[in-house]
């Protein structure tokens, strides 16, 4: 039987709203893979570009990624507050300026690179660091064995997908490390008393204190706890707690890979 004009008419219509819908949505589509990511339309509006590897990350992948992005952004600014505190530090390798040793220490892909350190790795790096007869850049083997624990902590990936997981009890005990660290950093003296590294400073008549490093190890090890327990909340596992003074503590366990 043949369709009435009416109805060829609607079918016709259809055909053409689904043609005309089809268009826009796909140059919506085109528009938005031209731009950059967080780029914005002809009326100021922000357009974000679709990221294929999203599609392999899960919540807490995307959460993972924020947090070690903003925990190795806090070993930059150390690494550079401390280069500036203590400019003989990286003037012992020769270089031109601070900026030239940040860039030679850190990697901007991976937050960090591995450092000559006798032959130590992670918190032994931090030890040698801190130790009264150590005779090289302390500042660069710090952050380098900062960065290396941080970076066993998280698998050393820089980047999270779903077959991926993290051990909540590796990343406790990382904050737990740098609290031990932090402490050390700010009491660390040599024979004669004076402070290997010059970090925070105490207030002084007509000059408030300076704690900003104090602040920025708070800051990571606040995103490490909160990380930990997502982390063991997803995977309904319990993180042990070891009470210890930090005065008197030793580093606690953050093995890696290798």
């Amino acid at each position: 039987m043949a369709a009435s004009p009416l109805v060829a008419q609607g079918v016709l219509s259809l055909r053409g709203a689904a043609v005309a819908g089809l268009s826009l949505l796909l140059g919506a589509c085109a528009q938005t893979g031209e731009r950059p990511r967080g780029g914005g339309d002809s009326l100021g509006n922000t357009v974000a570009s679709f990221d294929p590897r999203q599609i392999g990350k899960a919540d807490i992948d995307r959460v993972a990624d924020l947090h070690r992005r903003e925990i190795f952004a806090s070993v930059r600014v150390l690494a550079e507050k401390l280069y500036r505190r203590n400019p003989r530090e990286w003037k012992k390798g020769g270089h031109a300026s601070v900026e030239a040793v940040l860039d030679r220490l850190l990697d901007p892909r991976t937050g960090w690179r591995p450092v000559d350190a006798a032959g130590r790795r992670g918190t032994d790096a931090i030890l040698l660091a801190l130790s009264a007869d150590f005779a090289g850049d302390r500042v660069a083997v710090f952050i380098g064995g900062l960065g290396g624990m941080l970076n066993a902590a998280f698998e050393e990936k820089t980047e999270f997908y779903l077959p991926d997981e993290l051990d909540p009890q590796k990343i406790h005990n990382s904050a737990r490390n740098l609290e031990i660290a932090a402490w050390k950093l700010a009491n660390a003296r040599d024979t004669s008393g004076a402070l290997l590294l010059a970090s925070n400073e105490l207030a002084q008549a007509g000059q408030p204190a300076n704690l900003s490093f104090e602040r920025e190890f708070g800051k990571m090890i606040g995103n490490l706890d909160l990380l930990a327990a997502l982390l063991a909340d997803k995977g309904h596992r319990t993180i042990a707690r070891v009470a210890q003074g930090v005065a008197t503590a030793v580093f606690l366990p953050v093995p890696s890979l290798r």
